[in-house]
């Protein structure tokens, strides 16, 4: 028996399953419509890159500096903008921005490397990148928490931090490039730039020989790559000659910040220790720069595997489509977007908290709506040092001996057999 076969070749069939697919594909573009007409507004490091660049240079002028200085790693760390009769050179500050700038820095420490300056918008306060960097009169609000992850009841050994049966964590210094304003350990900051005594650092890593069951150690701190190569390596080495440890972690804002910081020295060391996991910090697509590219692209020709811990921050990333756009910026450099950190109740940045709900709709405009690659996991800070909790949307709805009622990243109820 012969199929009737329809204009085009095809049978009737077959029509129908090509109208269903078509129809279907119409439904899914729909679905992002929004997205599509919206990501064209959202600024990306990239977009912007000859806007960074007119900066750069302003601000080379300003210091005086050299292509060769800017690129320098140590110069960027020598000459953080400090103070703000610097800082309104390079932004157009009113009198009244000066004086709180200056009020909030006698409580809270703040720095910015040149690069991260030459991100920032010089005319617009609520620039994201500005605001992740310039003290905010609202940091003087009351509220809030020093150590709300309780880190000091977590400490067996100066230095360690351990919230869990097989990994640790070891800060190893308390510098950053730049001091985010949303910090989870401003009180580690101090006022001074100090770096985890070698003494001190032997009792951590000789706590990890001894714990046999850590198999994860994170080197973090501050931020692990403002130590010396000749300290990093030194630690790397010591760590890779305990057998139980499986796998070494960094925790670096640097290819954000300060990119100039992944050097060939730097990617040459790492790349003798594998695996080593590279953990950073983008909250921004205007964070995602040609810089940050050429150092992470570095990274990963050493070896090295990439992750980004965003944190969650009103009038920075808490909106569905701007999150997106940065994971898939993310995704483009080659990190694959790790964590959404819900933000912590540390004192003085409660003008950046939102509410849970908010990170939970972005969760479902990511599931479903983009590739798994660019859906990172929301977590919640236990409190008191209890750790990460992971928070997903409600997908099963009921389940019984035979089948699990679900809801799909559509909203649609199915029956799935159990």
């Amino acid at each position: 028996m012969h199929k009737t076969l329809s204009e085009g070749g095809m049978t009737l069939e077959q029509k129908d399953k090509r109208q269903i697919s078509l129809e279907r594909a119409q439904i899914l573009k729909e679905r992002i419509e929004d997205y599509l007409i919206k990501q064209e507004s959202i600024p990306t490091g990239l977009k912007n890159e000859e806007y960074i660049q007119e900066n750069k240079q302003r601000i080379m002028k300003i210091f005086g500096a050299t292509n060769e200085q800017w690129d320098d790693w140590t110069w960027q760390i020598s000459n953080r903008i400090t103070d703000v009769k610097t800082l309104s050179k390079i932004l157009n500050l009113s009198e009244e921005e000066k004086s709180q700038i200056e009020l909030v820095g006698e409580k809270y420490r703040w720095a910015v490397s040149p690069y991260y300056a030459s991100l920032m918008n010089p005319d617009d306060p609520s620039c994201p990148i500005r605001r992740q960097a310039i003290p905010s009169i609202e940091e003087m609000v009351e509220g809030g928490e020093a150590d709300p992850m309780g880190e000091e009841f977590t400490s067996p050994v100066e230095g360690i931090t351990r919230r869990y049966p097989d990994r640790l964590i070891i800060k190893v210094t308390n510098q950053c490039a730049m001091y985010c304003r949303h910090c989870q350990r401003r009180r580690c900051i101090g006022q001074q730039d100090l770096a985890l005594p070698k003494e001190d650092l032997i009792r951590c890593i000789q706590y990890v020989r001894e714990q046999k069951e850590i198999r994860d150690v994170l080197i973090t701190g501050g931020d692990a790559l403002l130590l010396s190569n000749e300290r990093l390596h030194w630690i790397l080495s010591e760590l890779s000659e305990i057998p139980h440890v499986e796998i070494v972690r960094l925790g670096s804002r640097t290819p954000v910040t300060m990119p100039q910081r992944i050097t060939d020295d730097l990617c040459e060391i790492l790349s003798k220790f594998p695996p080593i996991y590279l953990n950073t910090h983008f909250n921004h697509p205007l964070e995602v720069t040609a810089e940050a590219r050429k150092a992470t692209d570095k990274l990963c020709r050493a070896g090295v595997v990439l992750g980004n811990q965003a944190v969650l921050l009103r009038g920075i990333n808490d909106d569905v489509h701007v999150m997106k756009k940065l994971n898939h910026e993310l995704l483009k450099i080659r990190v694959r977007p790790y964590y959404i950190f819900h933000p912590k109740e540390v004192i003085g940045t409660g003008h950046f908290s939102v509410k849970i709900q908010k990170g939970m709709e972005i969760m479902e405009h990511l599931r479903g709506y983009t590739s798994g690659l660019a859906v990172p996991t929301y977590i919640v800070n236990a409190p008191k040092g209890k750790g990460k909790t992971p928070i997903l949307p409600n997908y099963i709805l009921s389940w019984g001996e035979n089948s699990v009622k679900l809801r799909t990243w559509e909203g649609e109820i199915v029956d799935y057999p159990n």
